[in-house]
């Protein structure tokens, strides 16, 4: 069954008509490789690792025990410079070294080598144009997470933001840049904003399930596949109807930042939500994914950081919710 989002504040969201290359300087990658390289990941991430071909990525959380995320991943299968299947974990430089050091006390016995690889490639976020320019003419799918291999290149296409197609481009370090004007990594973090899409970040460390940020929604967890961590959690949440929380865009004038609490005018002070990420808006203000209680969506004055803070209003989600499997 599909759900609409719930009906936001009249406030005109922008649209764009953006072009250019990014470089993520904020991204990080962890390389899996080894014989059991897919069955480790396969018992560690939300989403179905072992299935995954190399025509496709996987958006993926890390959850501990009780199912909050300790980090989130664009994942994607490769082959190494001699021939063999390896994995790469794309997510927030910031949680990197941390995320590896749990990852790997896992491992035990099993044949898999998780390293910090974040030196050994360059990550560019491309829009617009720059995405077509790319293929040259080549054919490509253009569903969400569907990756495409140009000799040394990995190309995902990730969900548009504010309405402009996006990719990830990940290659060997030294590759140079895809063609295409340099676009500030603030405006692509605006961009990934505008997709709906929160990365877990430092600030929003351990703060949701998945289903608070929408990862049901956008294709970042199977419920299809074997054990992870917090996997009992998850699953409960999502088939005993016990979703009481979810993720928004919105917007406020003032300066927010993930991790900051969100409130309702029938209660300042107990927060209702928090904010997930946040970037400022090239018409003005900052626009953010919040993730808040459903029954604060359906109506009433919002505000950021304090009962008394600066108002929040909602935008419309681009995509729908899904409200069961």
């Amino acid at each position: 069954m599909i759900i609409q989002p719930m009906t936001p504040n009249p406030l005109t969201q922008p649209t764009t008509t953006m072009s250019g290359v990014a470089e993520l300087s904020d991204l990080g990658v962890i390389r899996a490789a080894g014989a059991d390289a897919a069955a480790f990941l396969q018992g560690q991430l939300t989403q179905d690792v072992a299935g995954l071909g190399f025509d496709e990525a996987r958006l993926a959380a890390f959850c501990n025990a009780k199912g909050r995320m300790q980090a989130s991943f664009v994942v994607f299968k490769r082959k190494d410079d001699q021939g063999a299947d390896e994995f790469l974990l794309v997510c927030s430089a910031d949680l990197l070294a941390q995320t590896l050091k749990r990852l790997s006390m896992f491992v035990m016995r099993a044949k898999v080598k998780l390293l910090d690889a974040s030196a050994d490639f360059v990550l560019c976020g491309l829009v617009g144009d720059a995405v077509d320019a790319i293929y040259s003419g080549a054919a490509r799918a253009r569903g969400h997470w569907a990756k495409h291999d140009f000799e040394r290149q990995n190309i995902v296409v990730l969900y548009p933001g504010a309405g402009s197609q996006r990719a990830l481009w990940c290659a060997p370090a030294g590759t140079p840049l895809p063609a295409g004007q340099a676009l500030p990594v603030e405006t692509w973090n605006w961009l990934d904003v505008q997709s709906g899409i929160a990365r877990v970040t430092q600030g929003i460390f351990e703060a949701f399930v998945p289903q608070m940020l929408n990862y049901e929604s956008v294709g970042g967890v199977s419920f299809k596949k074997g054990c992870y961590p917090g996997q009992e959690v998850v699953a409960r949440s999502q088939f005993r109807g016990t979703l009481k929380r979810r993720a928004y865009l919105a917007r406020s004038a003032a300066v927010m930042h993930a991790g900051q609490e969100v409130f309702h005018a029938s209660d300042a002070e107990q927060p209702c939500g928090m904010v997930a990420a946040t970037a400022a808006s090239p018409t003005g203000g900052f626009d953010a994914v919040v993730s808040m209680q459903t029954t604060a969506a359906l109506g009433g004055a919002l505000t950021v950081g304090a009962g008394t803070g600066p108002e929040l209003s909602l935008l419309p989600l681009p995509y729908p919710l899904l409200e069961d499997i």
